[in-house]
């Protein structure tokens, strides 16, 4: 007993004399001591060689988050050269399984429904977004229904988006509307840079993320949802946008529910746009409900589902958001880098003006959708543009049923997300020489490896809407691939080839003074974007030039 008080005794009294916040801390910290000793040496010593291998990580639940976070491809390229094509990491406690190339392209992005299921993925995602009771939130008798509905061409529609999806590519992506969205669009970028305060005078600098950003918004709503709808867009729409955008946050995939100011932000937007539309749908409700016009709304109002029930008005609001971000959240992102390319290299951008004078004469007539097919490097200066810059680097899918990978010993368990990376492989030398660099002559008819991307992008199928390539083979898939491909494809090379070409016309761009190569890239949102703010110089071209 001596010897035990005489141990004892100081300990118990250094104890008591602490206090209870001290003795809390270090409680914490020996659990969170034991907690990574345990998840390092889970990872040592219990390897399951049926999955693909765990990039090790400290720290359970977090696990690689932040590294995958910061940039998403360094940690992919990091991760492929130390595991291969096929590897598992941890995000915000779930397993996720990348496969990367065109393989692992062809695996997650052609999966099928019953074994990689996309809706549970981005259903906490999308439903504060877009609204209530469509895209992913739909109860499961209404979605069954709707899964039951016939496509325009006999087939059954696979997703309760789908009905919307069918009036819109049939209202708003068909060829004729393609045509006429072009003369919509140059007049919008014209007026816009009319009235913006940065674009003033002959010549100076602006903020390319903002400009773009408020300019595309413009844009996709005159041409996609019509006169009314842009009529009540201003500036502060912009914003609104930025803000209900920033809902896609990778956090909300846990905590979309969370009380943090990005989604306070989020959610007024959502209803303030809600508002706008519905004050348009209860006037024209209150006018009788006669059609006067042709445009987004209107052929929504007039949607039915299979039992007769008209879609509710609150229904085609959010409809009308998610649409919205459809036809203008790339076509933001992309058009921003395509300035900021531009103007670290002005000899591209007089090659690009002095083909519009080459093929339409001089002055330069108003574009058409004619005219653009006849202009092959500003349409490369798109497509490179989406190669480098893809603004979505992850497409995730929830593992449904065990999921074998042909050609390895790895099965992929239902407790798995799995994550295709398309832009990891537009970026590899094996597919585009000189990867890292933005050359648009690499698109030149002829040029190395080109015809070969043809020949593998040639594959087509039709989920339900339309045949689309299927794709998943090709290493230049910036719409992603499969039933779940973007439907918006043929509009944002429409809008962006306009939009590029009309910005040609009026501009001459360059970095400013010391400057060289292009900003970073913003990983905060699922959707990848420049770094803002991104500043350039302009010089307007002369009036006989622009005719």
């Amino acid at each position: 007993m001596g010897l035990l008080a005489t141990v004892v005794g100081p300990l118990g009294d250094q104890l008591t004399n602490r206090s209870t916040a001290a003795i809390t801390l270090a409680g914490f910290a020996t659990f969170v001591a034991l907690a990574i000793l345990l998840n390092v040496l889970r990872q040592l010593l219990f390897k399951n060689p049926t999955e693909p291998p765990l990039v090790f990580h400290w720290v359970p639940f977090i696990g690689s988050t932040i590294s995958y976070g910061i940039d998403p491809y360094v940690f992919f390229f990091n991760c492929r050269e130390k595991y291969g094509d096929i590897f598992t990491f941890v995000l915000l406690g779930k397993k996720t399984t990348v496969f990367l190339g065109t393989k692992g392209n062809e695996f997650i992005l052609n999966g099928k429904l019953k074994d990689a299921n996309a809706e549970e993925i981005y259903s906490p995602l999308t439903t504060p977004v877009f609204g209530t009771g469509v895209v992913y939130d739909c109860p499961n008798a209404k979605l069954m229904e709707q899964k039951k509905v016939k496509s325009y061409t006999g087939r059954p529609i696979e997703s309760g988006f789908r009905l919307t999806i069918l009036q819109f590519v049939k209202f708003g992506l068909t060829s004729e509307s393609l045509r006429s969205y072009v003369p919509l669009i140059e007049n919008e970028v014209i007026e816009f840079v009319k009235r913006v305060p940065s674009l003033q005078g002959a010549k100076g600098t602006f903020n390319v993320p903002a400009v773009m950003a408020e300019m595309t918004i413009y844009t996709a709503s005159r041409s996609l949802q019509g006169k009314e709808v842009r009529s009540k867009f201003d500036s502060s729409f912009a914003d609104l946008y930025h803000d209900l955008d920033m809902g896609f946050s990778p956090i909300n995939f846990m905590l979309p529910w969370a009380p943090l100011p990005h989604n306070k932000k989020r959610d007024y937007a959502q209803k303030k746009m809600a508002q706008t539309y519905t004050e348009i749908i209860k006037a024209r409700r209150e006018a009788g409900g006669e059609k006067d016009s042709d445009d987004m709304i209107w052929n929504l109002m007039t949607c039915v589902y299979k039992d007769g029930t008209p879609v509710p008005d609150v229904e085609v609001a959010h409809m009308m958001i998610a649409l919205l971000m459809a036809g203008q959240h790339s076509s933001s992102s992309v058009s921003t880098w395509i300035m900021l390319r531009l103007a670290t290299r002005p000899d591209i951008l007089e090659e690009l003006y002095q083909e519009q004078l080459s093929v339409l004469g001089s002055p330069l007539p108003s574009l058409t959708y004619d005219s653009l097919q006849n202009l092959p490097l500003n349409a490369q200066v798109v497509k490179e543009t989406l190669r480098i810059h893809a603004p979505i680097h992850s497409m995730m899918r929830k593992v449904t049923n065990p999921l074998p990978v042909e050609g390895t010993p790895y099965t992929i368990p239902p407790s798995h997300v799995l994550l295709a990376a398309p832009g990891v492989t537009s970026k590899v030398e094996e597919h585009f020489p000189n990867a890292v660099e933005w050359e648009p002559h690499r698109w030149d008819p002829g040029a190395a490896g080109m015809n070969k991307l043809q020949e593998e992008d040639d594959d087509k199928i039709d989920y339900g809407y339309g045949l689309v390539s299927k794709g998943a083979n090709s290493p230049y898939l910036p719409f992603g691939a499969g039933r779940h491909r973007c439907i918006g494809e043929a509009f944002a090379y429409v809008q962006l080839g306009t939009i590029t070409a009309t910005m040609v016309r009026l501009f001459r761009l360059r970095n400013l003074e010391g400057v060289v190569g292009v900003v970073g890239t913003d990983y905060s949102s699922l959707f990848s974007r420049p770094l803002n703010p991104a500043v350039v110089q302009w010089e307007k071209r002369e009036p006989e030039e622009k005719s």
